[in-house]
């Protein structure tokens, strides 16, 4: 009786294992053939270049000002009111033109009465001249006559002074700037009246740190740019080196000359420096845009021939750039071919599919695109 019971309970076990295989079998078909029937990845669509060779002009750059060769803000010496303005906002001026003449009319009668003294005096010392060689003055009377002529004259010579400080001249060459000075106000001795700037040639002051202190020299030739005019450039050399290093910063203070003769370029305007330093180089080069920088390196994607060719992460290392271009010190080989835009969909052994329609920009140096 035990015996038939544990018989048909190996039976329905062995029933229930056959059912639970084929159901196992039937579920794995079913997987197999939807793996099948599923899309394989497509190749990601990238960009590629090839590393290239290239010149490069050795360079350092700084942020700088603007500086007026000679720059000033006009200011009379003496008060008084003003009788007439000779210039308009935004002139340009040469040397000694009058640009302000203040109300002069009390202090030229005063000089025109002190003359008059001067001149009778002058003519005290002749008569007395012409007394002594008869013997009817004496010396005394000649050296107190020569004296007071020379007082009336001295006198002369102050009023004068101060009747040209009622008129204002340009002392150099250059721009007036915008004044709200009219005829009929009243100005203080010291009071700004107009500013004045020679503008061509003009200087650029900029720092540098003290280690490319030797790199640099009078007369070398230097680049600037200013977002005032994009896609322009000046060029200039240097005309002065400081003497000191900033004990603060360890900068040196470094001044260049510009020739502006456009006026283009004006005093306290923002420019970007480019100093060239040393002979050309042939540097290895891609676009700025094929390297990815990351906290542990940077690195580029190399492309692996093949069909369809896929990629490889290498860690590169990066020297100088310029415009849209870095040079690579190490990681790429000339001639190898990395990916230039499309790397944030791609992983180690990506396929992918290159379509160079559209590059990213790779100039040495860019220009501002227009709409």
């Amino acid at each position: 009786m035990v015996s038939r019971t544990t018989k048909r309970l190996a039976l329905m076990l062995l029933a229930v294992l056959l059912l639970i295989a084929a159901l196992a079998a039937i579920k794995f078909m079913q997987i197999r053939t939807m793996i099948a029937n599923s899309p394989k990845p497509q190749p990601q669509v990238v960009t590629a270049a090839k590393a290239q060779m290239l010149e490069w002009q050795p360079q350092l750059d700084a942020i700088g000002s603007l500086v007026a060769v000679r720059g000033i803000d006009l200011s009379s010496e003496v008060a008084g009111q003003v009788r007439e303005v000779r210039f308009r906002s935004g002139q340009d001026v040469r040397a000694g033109d009058v640009l302000l003449q203040l109300n002069a009319d009390a202090d030229i009668a005063l000089q025109q009465s002190l003359q008059a003294a001067a001149d009778l005096a002058a003519q005290v010392l002749a008569r007395d001249r012409e007394q002594f060689a008869a013997q009817a003055v004496s010396q005394a009377q000649i050296d107190a006559d020569e004296a007071d002529l020379r007082v009336k004259r001295a006198n002369v010579a102050q009023q004068a002074a101060l009747v040209a400080k009622k008129t204002i001249r340009a002392p150099f060459a250059g721009r007036v700037g915008i004044t709200t000075v009219a005829p009929g106000q009243y100005v203080g001795a010291g009071d700004k009246i107009v500013t004045l700037q020679a503008l061509d040639p003009i200087h650029v002051d900029f720092a540098l740190p003290q280690k490319q202190l030797g790199a640099l020299k009078i007369g070398q030739r230097i680049t600037l740019a200013s977002d005032a005019h994009p896609g322009r450039s000046f060029s200039g050399r240097i005309s002065a080196i400081s003497p000191r290093i900033d004990s603060a910063t360890r900068n040196v203070q470094v001044e260049a000359t510009a020739a502006n003769p456009q006026r283009l370029l004006l005093p306290g305007m923002f420019a970007r420096v480019e100093i060239e330093v040393g002979d050309k180089q042939r540097r290895l080069t891609l676009p700025q845009t094929a390297v990815t920088y990351n906290p542990y390196g940077s690195t580029v994607f190399a492309v692996e021939p093949g069909e369809p060719p896929k990629v490889k992460q290498v860690f590169v290392t990066t020297g100088a750039t310029r415009g849209d271009q870095v040079a690579i010190t190490s990681g790429v080989t000339e001639g190898q071919e990395v990916v230039t835009s499309g790397q944030v969909k791609l992983k180690n052994g990506t396929a992918i599919k290159i379509d160079n329609t559209v590059q990213p920009a790779n100039s040495p140096n860019p220009k501002p695109q227009e709409s």
